[in-house]
């Protein structure tokens, strides 16, 4: 499969694990752990395709770590094209409220923040964060459009989009998605609150994004699904 890349963003690939009733964790946000072995290889050979990962606070918060790429071969990889050894890690956090003494901020990672302007200065003058990337809209939120056009220009081509739902949602309505790998996972979760890939408030059925199916593998109990976002013609 060929990839087109696109000029003004990265290109963004969401890599997810889910429960057979479509839930990412438990109705408590607890970290998931049900992945298998061949789960967690999938996702970090993704995460080793990727110039940056991006994750929201909410998901940072439930593991307080991130997954570095520790595959030798895929270290290797990533040396023989010319890229460091892990990928840079975005947290993207409209609120800025991270703990910073989880072991995340320990780990031998290069990090950005993406943010709003008030809850960027607590940070501005700590050593935690590399870069801090301060895109907001009219409303206070985070502006992704203009964010992933910045990241472009500071040469980031590829991304891998970790979680969670809220954040997922809102690429997805900016347009910012254009390839979701989901596992789906031999349990089932349950729960109202539960969270599932995409949440915010929802999509109606004529405006949903639609999706191609791009691969199905199943590997012991667990099904690996790819998809493509399809574009409107219009």
């Amino acid at each position: 499969m060929s990839v087109v890349f696109v000029i003004d963003r990265p290109y963004t690939t969401v890599v997810l694990a889910m429960t057979a009733d479509g839930k990412i964790t438990d109705a408590k946000a607890s970290p998931a752990r049900f992945g298998s072995p061949a789960d967690k290889a999938h996702l970090e050979k993704q995460i080793a395709l990727a110039d940056a990962v991006i994750f929201g606070a909410s998901t940072l918060r439930a593991y307080g770590t991130t997954l570095s790429v520790s595959n030798p071969q895929l270290l290797i990889q990533r040396e023989q094209q010319n890229k460091p050894p892990q990928p840079l890690q975005i947290v993207c956090s409209r609120s800025g409220k991270i703990d910073p003494q989880i072991r995340f901020f320990r780990q031998p990672v290069p990090r950005w923040l993406l943010t709003t302007a008030s809850s960027a200065q607590f940070w501005q003058e700590r050593p935690e964060f590399e870069r801090i990337l301060v895109m907001e809209t009219s409303e206070g939120g985070i502006d992704f459009v203009a964010a992933f056009g910045q990241m472009a220009e500071l040469g980031l081509a590829r991304l891998a989009v970790l979680g969670g739902g809220e954040l997922v949602a809102s690429l997805l309505a900016a347009n910012l998605i254009d390839e979701l790998w989901l596992t789906v996972c031999p349990l089932i979760l349950g729960g109202a609150t539960a969270p599932t890939p995409v949440e915010g408030a929802g999509f109606s059925q004529d405006l949903a994004p639609r999706l191609q199916l791009l691969a199905v593998e199943q590997v012991e109990g667990e099904v690996f699904l790819h998809y493509r976002l399809q574009r409107s013609k219009n």
